[in-house]
């Protein structure tokens, strides 16, 4: 079975609710995840938004939220995960509002797409702290078994 990535929140491509944007609550959507490798030693999850600053014209792929050390036997996260309910050798890492934790999509023009990809890696990592997602999948760039992406959209009411 392959690995796959689901949200209860929204459909693959579909529109991420404001509740889990800058607009609202910002916190993070329910996530599940099926088909871990057995080999998996741990997950990785980074969100980004590949049409930053502007769809028409994307110039970054700006980030919302790096998490490594995610133990294998985890089956996905509860809305709102952060500090206080994220599996224990979890760690989140630090994402483009300069910040750990999940910052919500807030895209100052037009509709954007919030990639959420999961990796399975064949090894778990030292607590590094807050890393960067470059920092990460340098680390991680040798170790992924497999991966699976969930793509949902947000464009701002105006």
């Amino acid at each position: 079975m392959p690995l796959t990535l689901t949200s209860s929140a929204f459909a693959p491509m579909g529109p991420i609710p404001s509740r889990y944007t800058c607009d609202e609550s910002d916190i993070s959507p329910p996530l599940e995840w099926a088909g871990v490798p057995k080999q998996a030693k741990s997950l990785a999850l980074i969100v980004d938004d590949p049409d930053a600053p502007d769809p028409a014209a994307p110039t970054m792929r700006y980030v919302h939220w790096v998490l490594y050390n995610i133990p294998p036997e985890t089956r996905g996260l509860p809305e709102g995960a952060g500090k206080a309910n994220l599996p224990e050798a979890a760690r989140e890492g630090v994402n483009d509002f300069k910040r750990s934790g999940y910052g919500g999509p807030c895209p100052p023009i037009g509709r954007h797409r919030y990639v959420f990809t999961l990796y399975a890696l064949d090894k778990s990592f030292n607590d590094a702290g807050a890393v960067s997602k470059s920092e990460l999948e340098a680390a991680m760039k040798t170790h992924v078994i497999e991966k699976a992406e969930l793509i949902g959209t947000y464009a701002r009411a105006r």
